[in-house]
């Protein structure tokens, strides 16, 4: 495998695009404004002629162990001895979300498939019920990672990009093939449960309308208090731990926007009704000891030689809670890796990733997932 990066910010690369038809597959993190850029789209689809070119808008962009802003951070892939077959289509053109995974992965060849890889738009797309149709579709013993694309703290527009398309409402799948491939992959949060435990009284997919039997915006205003005024970003800091009824697992959600009319929330996954949920919060400690452990496991799980590449995806909420000392999960995670392993990513809506305990594909929120490469 070789793996050349570069990075695009204040007009020019650091360093210079030069043609290489070897590489087959680009991958583009870059911020909302950038991504609509043609001119470079242009370039890169210049300098790599025969690759398929997957990315997406950030909430901030991920190469080594440095978080950049107001960039494109490229990453090009010459895989040696895998082959990638990457397919898209758009939410628009879908009643549901489960219906265009089918759709996509109806697209690609099973013969051979060792993971995919996702990245969807995170404003329009159900992320839960787009990994519920990724679980249900996908052949036995193939899992996916990957991740919503992110709009900074704005939460009004994001943008995935595939080859010439770069537009909202995209779901990319990126298919890897080969037995010579080896894939880990790892997740974890660090954030803390704490107050009392309420049930999902009324809800539709990811919308929360009530919880025991109360608003649920009134009931989460009041515990924010002055913060209120900063929803929806400032629910970052809160997230919920959900529960479905008859698993032992929780997952982490995220409030993407608020119906002040409603008082209702939409979240970046489903809020089933019967489920129960709980306030989370987090620091600086905890956060970066979840970066580790999610690091940890994804090497424990690794098959094969040392990782090559890894692709790091964490959420807009950690940002918001290390703030300066965001970079500290990425040197930490950095520490745990091989030298010659290159890192790639970006901070998200949403992380995909297995939830191991339960053997199966997982909507994360909140939460540092690393997914490993290598070649044998």
């Amino acid at each position: 495998m070789y793996v050349f990066q570069t990075i695009y910010q204040n007009n020019h690369w650091d360093k210079p695009l030069l043609q290489n038809a070897a590489i087959n597959l680009v991958l583009v993190f870059g911020s909302p404004e950038l991504m609509l850029d043609n001119k470079l789209n242009g370039e890169l689809s210049s300098a790599f002629p025969n690759a398929q070119i997957v990315g997406c808008s950030t909430s901030g962009e991920i190469q080594d162990d440095c978080l950049y802003d107001d960039s494109v951070c490229v990453t090009a892939i010459d895989f040696e001895h895998t082959q990638v077959q990457v397919v898209s289509s758009s939410i628009n053109q879908f009643e549901h979300c489960a219906e265009l995974a089918k759709q996509l992965i109806d697209q690609l060849s099973f013969d051979g498939l060792k993971h995919v890889f996702v990245i969807s738009d995170g404003h329009l797309v159900n992320g839960s019920e787009l990994v519920d149709g990724l679980q249900q579709h996908l052949p036995k013993g193939v899992m996916a990672t990957g991740g919503l694309a992110g709009d900074g703290e704005r939460f009004s527009q994001t943008t995935v990009w595939h080859n010439q398309q770069i537009e909202s409402g995209l779901i990319v799948l990126v298919g890897l093939y080969g037995e010579r491939l080896s894939v880990g992959f790892g997740s974890l949060g660090g954030w803390r449960p704490f107050g009392p435990k309420r049930v999902i009284t009324q809800s539709t997919d990811n919308v929360l309308f009530e919880l025991d039997g109360r608003p649920a915006l009134d009931l989460y205003k009041e515990f924010l208090g002055e913060f209120s005024a900063g929803l929806p970003a400032s629910a970052l800091l809160y997230p919920l731990a959900l529960q479905l009824d008859g698993e032992q697992e929780t997952v982490v959600r995220t409030i993407l926007s608020i119906d002040e009319l409603q008082k209702s929330m939409l979240f970046a996954g489903n809020m089933p009704t019967g489920a129960t949920c709980q306030l989370m919060h987090s620091n600086y400690e905890d956060l970066l000891d979840g970066a580790q452990l999610a690091a940890e496991d994804a090497v424990s799980s690794f098959e094969g030689a040392q990782p090559e590449l890894a692709i790091l995806i964490s959420c807009v909420g950690r940002r918001l809670v290390l703030q300066q000392r965001v970079e500290e999960e990425l040197e930490i995670i950095k520490q745990g890796l091989p030298t010659q392993c290159t890192i790639s990513g970006f901070y998200s809506y949403g992380e995909i990733s297995p939830i191991k305990s339960i053997g199966r594909c997982g909507l994360h929120n909140q939460t540092m997932a690393v997914t490993l490469f290598s070649e044998t």
